[in-house]
This record gives structure tokens, C-alpha cells and sequence, in this order.
């Protein structure tokens, strides 16, 4: 809808073009020379074969990582969406770092917000965004791509504009704002959330807080290693000490 997978593969097509000899549609372009142009876009499976679409995915990210090199161009579409989100971002993230490693050019298009803090960690990495106008409770795709990150996706829009009934348009918006407080820097790693006063420390009016010492033990619990009656048995002590 805004654009982003339309201009990361127009890139590559454009390399493309260039490496034949032919015109791109440009009135001015400086391409440097690309040995392989690496590409994963879209969803798709082979069940016949008996691979999922998130398989097919990791199957042709894998061949990349593999083989390229910093004359390459890659170009990748939402990595990491087949799964749950957690192990998607975490994948999405340490695939962003190994092509940064590499040092190829690359075009990286996802929802994962999170992401964007590579920039500020990696001197290769570069944050582009999708430009929007806001107007009431409407949208519009200026399709024009601007520096700097963004901190919001469109998806509810985009669903409204589909033509989903509008009490569930409604009942999405009312869980996103419930989610985003809910997650809000969760999904960070660890040296880059936000720091949790020093003990014995002054707290800011208002501003900071203690943590419960139950929400301290929730953060040890190891939830793959416990059974479902493990984990309802620790849920029902940890709601009691609250």
C-alpha cells in the first residue's frame, strides 16, 4: 500500500537493466558494479515437497547469507513473519546484523520497529521510511521515501480500507493501544531497554518506579522448560504475591 516493496524492487530491477546495457528510468544513476543480486520477496510454499511457506523463507535467506559477498545486493521483504513474533524479530534481527557483516548493499523492508535501532549500533546501517499524511482518521501514501525511521505501522488502516466490518476495525484499535503499553520495549534485547534505577537510588516523581519483586521471579522463569500445569501453578502464586 505505501510502496516500500514496489521500491526495493525496483532497485533491483533497475541493477538489473544497468548490467545489460539497457536504459533505466531515471534521468540520472551511478550504479556500481554487482557480482549476484540476492532476492526474498513474497510468501509462498512447497507442500508437495514438504515445506511451509516460513521454511521456503528460511531456505532462501539461508542461500543468501550463504553466498553473498560485499559486491552483492540483497534485497529482503519481511523476514521473520511466519513465526511467532518474538522468534521472528530475533531472526529478523540477526539476519540484519549478518548482512551488515557481509557488507553487501542491501534493502531490508520490515514491520519490525525494533529493528530500526541498528542504526544507531551499526555505522553501515541506514533507517529509510514510507512518507504518510495523518488526516483525521484517514491515510494517505505520498510514495516517497524520506531518511529517518518510523514508529508506527498502517495495518488497521489498511484493513479498514479492505473493507473489514467496522466494529472489528474498532475492537483492533482498542487491543493495539492495550498491546503497545503492554510490550512497549519488551521485545529489546537486554542491553537496550531502558534501565532500571540503581537499588538505593532517588526515584524521579512520577516518573520511575520499583519493581514488584513477582515481576522480578517472572522474569527467571524459564517457560519452555515448564509444563502447562507448571506454568498455571506459577501464574496463580505470582497472582497471590501481587
Amino acid at each position: 500500500m505505501a510502496g516500500k516493496s514496489t521500491f526495493i524492487r525496483q532497485t533491483a530491477l533497475i541493477v538489473l537493466l544497468a548490467h545489460t546495457g539497457s536504459f533505466v528510468p531515471a534521468e540520472r544513476a551511478t550504479i556500481g558494479l554487482v557480482d549476484r543480486i540476492f532476492t526474498r520477496i513474497g510468501s509462498s510454499d512447497e507442500l508437495h515437497a514438504g515445506q511451509s511457506t516460513f521454511m521456503v523463507e528460511m531456505t532462501e535467506t539461508a542461500n543468501i547469507l550463504h553466498h553473498a559477498t560485499p559486491r552483492s545486493l540483497v534485497i529482503l521483504d519481511e523476514i521473520g513473519r511466519g513465526t511467532s513474533t518474538l522468534d521472528g524479530l530475533s531472526l529478523a534481527w540477526a539476519i540484519a546484523e549478518t548482512i551488515a557483516r557481509i557488507g553487501c548493499r542491501a534493502l531490508f523492508a520490515t514491520h519490525y520497529h525494533e529493528l530500526t535501532s541498528l542504526a544507531e549500533r551499526l555505522p553501515n546501517v541506514t533507517n529509510l521510511h514510507v512518507a504518510v499524511r495523518e488526516w483525521g482518521e484517514q491515510i494517505i501514501f505520498l510514495y516517497r521515501i524520506l531518511p529517518g525511521r518510523t514508529d508506527r505501522s498502517y495495518g488497521i488502516h489498511v484493513a479498514k480500507i479492505a473493507g473489514l466490518p467496522r466494529e472489528t476495525v474498532d475492537r483492533a484499535s482498542q487491543l493495539l493501544e492495550t498491546l503497545a503499553v503492554q510490550t512497549e520495549h519488551s521485545a529489546l534485547p537486554e542491553d537496550m531497554r531502558p534501565k532500571s534505577p540503581a537499588k538505593g537510588a532517588q526515584l524521579g516523581l512520577f516518573t520511575e518506579y520499583l519493581d514488584h519483586p513477582a515481576i522480578d521471579e517472572l522474569r527467571t522463569l524459564n517457560l519452555d522448560a515448564m509444563t502447562p500445569m507448571q506454568a498455571f501453578d506459577a501464574l496463580r502464586e505470582l497472582k497471590q504475591r501481587l
